[in-house]
């Protein structure tokens, strides 16, 4: 256990900077916050770099049964709590953090699975969040996210995944049309999700295919539906004209799951 009491300690400073989308680009670095995700990241073996605990939080019920195994391994910083709201990004902080070095996955995709769910300019960090932990409940393990879409190490968007950022590898492309370019040449077909068709998404055979979420506001962008093989809608019998992304996402995810347990394929 190493204590820190100042905040001009350069690891605090280190911290500070890496709530910064830019630094945690820079550094390869983000910050989980809470007992529940920094245990996660423990049970996932990842690769942590530092693990911070405020005065307050060192003998509370929650830590210690949270992270019982690292307080007695002594494998973490200790701060003064006005310290550690410093590197606080929520209203009413447990007391423990930690930093994560991003995955270095190959960043390529791994057209092993028949399914690829990719999301174009998404901006809400809920919906993110949200969306990586659905596809992390079907059993995803990647997204590709085009350069446009909200940081997914954004502190909102990690509490929103629930721990499932540590399973699903998050492929960011700096261009969206040359990467679906080559997941068609990898045999794969590419579906968008549209209000401008008929075609129903329980009409398509959701297996070796690309499906793109569009950005909440304008849907998919027009370069992009331009190089789709198909559009499908969520068929609403409602007055409601169109669903939250997250929910869309989930809509579409689930009658995956659907036809491959009717396939025999689950």
């Amino acid at each position: 256990m190493k204590k820190i009491i100042s905040k001009e300690n350069t690891t605090i400073k280190h911290i500070i900077k890496l709530k910064e989308k830019k630094y945690r680009a820079e550094y390869n670095e983000f910050i989980i916050e809470g007992a529940k995700i920094v245990k996660e990241a423990i049970e996932e073996k990842s690769n942590i770099k530092n693990i911070i605990i405020s005065e307050d939080a060192l003998n509370s019920e929650l830590v210690k049964n949270q992270l019982k195994a690292v307080i007695e391994a002594q494998n973490y910083i200790l701060v003064t709590n006005s310290i550690f709201n410093l590197l606080s990004e929520v209203e009413k902080p447990q007391g423990v953090l930690a930093v994560i070095e991003k995955n270095m996955y190959n960043k390529k995709i791994d057209y092993r699975q028949d399914i690829i769910l990719i999301l174009d300019n998404i901006q809400d960090p809920g919906n993110l969040g949200t969306i990586i932990r659905t596809a992390d409940s079907v059993g995803l393990t990647q997204i590709l996210v085009s350069k446009g879409t909200v940081d997914c190490y954004n502190s909102k968007v990690l509490r929103s995944t629930m721990g499932a950022i540590f399973r699903v590898n998050i492929i960011e492309t700096d261009n969206l049309e040359k990467s679906i370019e080559e997941i068609k040449q990898n045999k794969f077909k590419v579906i968008t999700t549209s209000l401008q068709t008929d075609k129903s998404i329980y009409d398509i055979q959701l297996k070796n295919i690309a499906i793109v979420i569009g950005n909440e506001a304008n849907g998919v962008s027009k370069e992009i539906i331009d190089l789709a093989d198909e559009k499908a809608i969520i068929p609403m019998k409602g007055k409601t004209e169109s669903l939250n992304v997250a929910v869309a996402t989930g809509v579409v995810l689930y009658e995956y799951v659907r036809q491959n347990i009717e396939r025999n394929e689950w």
